[in-house]
Order: structure tokens, then C-alpha cells, then sequence
């Protein structure tokens, strides 16, 4: 066999302002492009390029406050490419530890390979530049509610709009680091078992009261590091997606639904719940995708059916209705922010109008394939009330059949289902809405 050609190896600022070009100015997400790119970068560089990329990417509009002060004009066309590059420098000189002399010097030496040999000077002088002004600059940042809280304005309106008295809360939730959450296998042990292991090998974590498999670790880990992870013990999910398979609470002998199912955890979490179902059925629309949720089926030694087709057509592709539904729709994602942050720029508030003809769809043609006495759980990772609980009081009041079937106390018909917030609980944003179809 021929031998593997070797990719040419960047540095880590240089791919960190090619990821950035492609994410902010050519539409690219984040978590396409780190996988493309970190395969040239050398290994222990991978977590460096992850945090200047998360890291531009929240703190956006400041960095281009700055620029916009220190340069008579914007880096355009060929060299566009540089823009991003100023801002790794900026990252790093304003909320990195970097000592301010290797930020620019590593940052200049990358407009080498990002063939910018003109710009050198230009990045040399800018960069010296902000760390001279560093302490008139920095109170400019945090001058109007787009630079303190950086989000684009429609968000930081719909958001003021919603939740009056937390939308600061919300902006300023979507800015910090997410944490690391692991859902314990119950198939192979218990959550505090789990949590002893880690404990021995000096890994703090936090169990959930709301998510009985959820340990919250203290410190990010690489995964090979965590107990019998590739053997199955464990999975990566955040804390609040891990409440919907116990909200769904399949039973034995069911045949299950798990619409829009890609990347499988939640999939993978019900058949580790109930591994005595007739049938799971796990649907997605995009191949690639699918095949995620067969990676995390085949390290869990899980069983399901894969359709890669549109749930909002469930007549091509199923026969037979299910006794329960998980639709986790698709939607703005305004809920996980904190961990997609080019959220912030690749969404457009004329999408959300899209989205929510889209869940009401899926919604409708689902509601079809479910028996009489079934239960639709209704989930999506957004914070935006058209895509939540105006969405599913639309369905109640518009569906005969359908009944709300209440998580909590709080629920009212005109208002129904459970929301969480970024940051509550060290959690994402979450939505979730349980409805029963009658007999009748």
C-alpha cells in the first residue's frame, strides 16, 4: 500500500485565523471546520487553536472595536485573511496568559504560512499597538450592551423581549466556558460507582439532583482518560439533554421513535434505560451524521434501526406506529451557545420564522405514526418562546388528540412545557414538552 502523503504542518494561530475566516465570513460552522483543520496542527497545539477560536468568536464585536480604532482600514479580499490573524493576537494579549512578547512574536511569525508576507510589519505594529494602549482600551470594551455582552442584536432584543428579568443572565451564560458532563452507562454501574473511579484517579466531579446519570466534572478531560470510557461506562452529554430519556420513560416491549437523532446520545441513553424494547428507531436527514450515531451505538454495544431520511415524512419511511416519540427538533440552538459560539454570527433572525414552520411540520406528520395512548416528547436546545411553548400551545390547541402531559406543576395549557436556561444548574438551554395522544 502507498504511503499516506503528509499534511503539510501549520501553527497554531495560522489555522486558528483560517478556521475563523471560514466560519465568520464564509458561513462555515465551527464544529465542520476544527476536525478539517487540527489534523495539520501538531497534537499538543490542538487545545491552543480550540481556545483562540472559542474564544474570538464570543468576544467578536470587541475585537473589532479594537481593529477599527488601531487601523485606518479593514483587511480586505486576498488578504482577509490576516483580519482574523489581528484578532488571535488580540485574544491573546487580553485574556490569555501569553507573555505579551510571544503573543506577537508567534502571531507575527504566522503570517508566514498564511502566505501575508506583506503584512508582517502591519500585524508587528498593530499588535504592539493594543498592548501599549492596553489600559485606555480596555474600558471601551464593555462600553454599550453589544460590546459587554457580545451577541448580535436581534438575539440581545427577542432575548429582553422573553425573559425580562434574566436576559442579562442568559447573554452572560452564553459567554462562559461550558463544562464537561458525562452520562454514566446504567447498564454498567451506578452513577456513584462512577464517580468513586473518578475520584481515584483525582477527576472532581458533581452528580445532578435532575439527572440521575449526569456527573458534572470540575476539569475538562480528554476522554481516553476517563474510566473504561471506550468500552462504554461513559458518554459526553451535557446535563440537560440527559433528561430526555427519563422523560420519555420507554417501556419494555415498546417500539420507540428518535427523531432527528444525530449524534445518537440521546439514542443511545433510552436503550441504556430500557434495553427491553421491541424497536428503537433512530432517524436523521444527513448520512454523515448517522454515522456518529452508529459509532456511539457500536462502543456501547447498543442495538437500533438507522433511517437517514426526512422525519417530516414519516410515511416513506414507517409502517407502523410507535407507543412513544423523542422529536428533538430542529431549532436555533440559542440554548447552547456557550459551546457553539459561531451561533452568535451564523445564525439570521429570518431563520427562525424557517424553523418554526419546520417543527410544526415534523410535529404534525410525527403526531400521525404515534398510537392512541402514546406519549410525543418534544425537546429542542433553544431558549426562543415561537420555537417552545408558543410552538406546542399552537399544537394543543390546534390538535384534538393531543394532550399535555405535565413535567411540572407550573404547566398551563398557554403556557406548557418545562424551560431551562444557559447556566442554570451548570446546565445548557434546554426545552422540553411532554404530550399524550387520547384514546378517543
Amino acid at each position: 500500500m502507498a504511503e499516506q502523503p503528509k499534511l503539510k504542518q501549520i501553527n497554531a494561530r495560522a489555522a486558528a485565523a483560517n478556521i475563523l475566516f471560514q466560519v465568520v465570513d464564509q458561513g462555515q460552522s465551527l464544529s465542520q471546520m476544527l476536525p478539517r483543520v487540527l489534523p495539520q496542527v501538531v497534537a499538543r497545539d490542538h487545545a491552543l487553536v480550540k481556545e483562540l477560536c472559542f474564544g474570538v468568536l464570543r468576544w467578536l464585536p470587541r475585537f473589532e472595536a479594537v481593529l477599527q480604532q488601531l487601523m485606518d482600514k479593514p483587511l480586505k479580499g486576498k488578504i482577509r485573511n490576516g483580519h482574523f490573524l489581528l484578532m488571535v493576537g488580540l485574544y491573546q494579549l487580553f485574556y490569555m496568559r501569553v507573555p505579551a512578547h510571544a503573543a506577537v512574536s508567534e502571531t507575527v511569525s504566522a503570517t508566514q504560512q498564511l502566505k501575508l508576507h506583506s503584512l508582517k510589519k502591519l500585524v508587528n505594529g498593530v499588535l504592539r499597538n493594543a498592548e501599549r494602549q492596553r489600559e485606555q482600551l480596555e474600558p471601551q470594551l464593555t462600553a454599550n450592551d453589544s460590546l459587554q455582552f457580545c451577541h448580535p442584536s436581534w438575539i440581545t432584543k427577542r432575548l429582553k423581549a422573553a425573559y425580562p428579568q434574566r436576559w442579562q443572565d442568559i447573554l452572560s451564560a452564553n459567554n462562559q466556558h461550558a463544562p464537561m458532563w458525562l452520562r454514566v452507562n446504567a447498564l454498567q454501574g451506578t452513577t456513584l460507582d462512577y464517580q468513586q473511579q473518578l475520584n481515584q484517579l483525582e477527576i472532581g466531579s458533581q452528580h445532578s439532583e435532575l439527572a440521575p446519570q449526569a456527573l458534572c466534572l470540575e476539569k475538562a478531560q480528554a476522554v481516553n482518560k476517563l474510566p473504561d470510557f471506550a468500552q462504554g461506562a461513559a458518554s459526553v452529554q451535557d446535563g440537560a439533554a440527559q433528561m430526555a430519556a427519563a422523560l420519555l420513560d420507554a417501556q419494555a416491549g415498546e417500539r420507540v421513535l428518535d427523531a432527528c437523532a444525530a449524534p445518537g446520545g440521546k439514542t443511545c441513553h433510552i436503550l441504556e434505560l430500557q434495553p427491553q424494547l421491541a424497536e428503537l428507531v433512530a432517524v436523521d436527514t444527513e448520512q454523515t451524521r448517522l454515522n456518529r450515531v452508529s459509532e456511539n451505538l457500536q462502543r456501547l454495544q447498543l442495538k437500533a434501526t438507522l433511517h437517514c431520511a426526512d422525519a417530516s415524512q414519516p410515511e416513506r419511511w414507517n409502517q407502523q406506529p410507535f407507543d412513544r416519540i423523542l422529536l428533538d427538533a430542529p431549532c436555533s440552538a440559542t440554548g447552547v451557545i456557550r459551546r457553539h459560539p459561531d451561533i452568535k454570527w451564523l445564525r439570521r433572525e429570518a431563520d427562525i420564522a424557517e424553523l418554526v414552520k419546520l417543527q410544526q411540520q415534523i410535529l404534525t406528520a410525527l403526531w400521525q405514526h404515534l398510537k392512541p395512548g402514546g406519549v410525543l416528547l418534544y425537546a429542542t436546545c433553544s431558549v426562543l418562546p415561537e420555537e417552545n411553548y408558543q410552538q406546542i400551545a399552537a399544537f394543543l390547541q390546534q390538535t384534538a388528540d393531543a394532550e399535555l402531559l405535565p413535567i411540572n406543576q407550573n404547566e398551563t395549557a398557554q403556557q406548557p412545557g418545562w424551560q431551562l436556561l444557559p447556566g442554570d444548574n451548570n446546565m445548557d438551554g434546554f426545552y422540553y414538552a411532554r404530550l399524550r395522544k387520547s384514546n378517543s
